[in-house]
């Protein structure tokens, strides 16, 4: 039986506290209010997607997860027989 508390657990305890607090940092530190203010006008161009690069943009994805979960396969093992002749 292993020890349920060893050295990887206590880390990944650490690392845990020490990424809540610094994501709390972070999310005070984006709340801060500024006291200026200026009006931009600004004019942008929408565009669209066609529905043949959504149909072609997954069909790549679906080639790229297939080929990436098929793997490597070419580990096999040839067990030969040797027959004794008496």
């Amino acid at each position: 039986m292993q020890k349920i508390f060893n050295r990887q657990f206590y880390f990944s305890i650490i690392a845990s506290a020490f990424f809540t607090l610094i994501q709390a940092v972070v999310i005070a530190q984006d709340s801060a209010v500024s006291s200026s203010t200026s009006t931009t006008t600004t004019t942008s161009q929408t565009t669209t997607i066609q529905p043949w690069m959504w149909i072609v943009g997954g069909a790549i994805v679906l080639i790229i997860i297939i080929a990436l979960l098929r793997g490597n396969n070419s580990d096999k093992t040839v067990i030969t027989k040797e027959r004794i002749r008496d």
